[in-house]
């Protein structure tokens, strides 16, 4: 077995990656070793520098991480492969990989955004445009040269809109102006506060405001605007409608960014809200994108992200393509249900 020494003053098994996933609620890691065998995976916390600091969130990272290098029987990695939640700006990026060369778990460290690992994992080669529409909104694109297209994507004074809070937010703003007559009618302020066991839009922003219903609470208010859009509520349609356009307006530049927009490309559609099946957004997404680019092919990654994480520090690593294809398989068949 090849060697290769570290920074820390030990060896790293040559080609070896360690795979890190880590999102708002929760991490994957993987260990896989030079022929895409996989030789450990854990999962553990949520990562949320934003919230708890840099050292603390990778804190987190670390319990994970150290199991899954321990059931993997090694010490190092030849290179660490980590893609991020909250990590939206290139100085956010290089910030988070020096907190993870300083725990020396490989001989190299290369930071990603997470959404770059739901592009790669649903991707045969590095080539592609990814949105995610979970409880935000962001888009990545690459190609197998390097060049990328991305959005700082850190809400709306970023230009963003769309996203499980964002679309909560905007239905609740909806229902309560269509309660006091400020806004047109919607069933909008009927089956919001419902949903709580609530009489009224009046009864829920109380319960909000005063902090009877804990503010994370209100994800759960998305569910609830699609079911009414899809009872044919205008108003609750029009914002699927507008999700569905800012879908694909993110696909679009990003695609134009890289001079992709002609291509047969893939576009990958991630996170719960794009992923829940609800055909008026997917039909929509798919009409929209057929408009702005008629080549490119929208469909949902099933594969979990870490995948790509993997992926992404195989295709460094220079793996050749069975390898990359066994790494794939391994997870496939570990989540038949994805």
């Amino acid at each position: 077995m090849t060697r290769t020494a570290t920074g820390a003053g030990t060896e790293a098994v040559r080609g070896t990656v360690l795979a890190i996933d880590a999102g708002n609620s929760k991490t994957d890691v993987a260990v896989v070793t030079a022929d895409g065998r996989v030789a450990a995976s854990t999962r553990g916390g949520g990562f949320q520098p934003p919230k708890v600091g840099v050292e603390a969130a990778v804190d987190v990272l670390a319990e994970a991480v150290g199991r899954a290098l321990g059931d993997a029987g090694t010490d190092r990695v030849e290179h660490v492969s980590a893609c991020l939640a909250n990590a939206d700006l290139p100085v956010e990026e290089e910030e988070l990989a020096a907190a993870l060369r300083a725990r020396a778990w490989g001989h190299d460290v290369d930071v990603r955004n997470d959404t770059f690992a739901l592009l790669r994992a649903g991707v045969d080669r590095p080539l592609g445009v990814a949105v995610v529409c979970g409880a935000g909104i962001n888009c990545v694109g690459m190609t197998p040269d390097g060049r990328t297209a991305r959005f700082p994507a850190v809400g709306r004074i970023s230009g963003d809109w769309g996203g499980g809070w964002g679309l909560s937010e905007e239905a609740l703003w909806h229902a309560a102006r269509a309660e006091d007559g400020r806004g047109g009618p919607t069933e909008l302020a009927r089956t919001l506060p419902a949903h709580f066991g609530l009489p009224s839009m009046y009864a829920l922003i109380e319960a909000l405001h005063l902090g009877r219903i804990a503010p994370a609470r209100r994800h759960e208010l998305t569910p609830v605007l699609f079911a009414t859009a899809a009872a044919g509520d205008p108003v609750a349609r029009a914002l699927i409608d507008r999700l569905a356009t800012e879908v694909v307006s993110m696909a679009a530049v990003a695609l134009t960014r890289l001079g992709l927009l002609d291509e047969a490309v893939p576009v990958l559609l991630g996170g719960s809200v794009l992923t829940a099946g609800h055909p008026g957004l997917d039909d929509r997404v798919r009409a929209l994108l057929a408009e702005r680019a008629p080549k490119a092919e929208a469909r949902v990654v099933a594969a979990r992200p870490v995948l790509g994480a993997a992926l992404l520090g195989l295709d460094r690593t220079g793996a050749g393509t069975e390898v990359h294809a066994r790494v794939r398989s391994f997870f496939e068949e570990a989540d038949p249900g994805h």
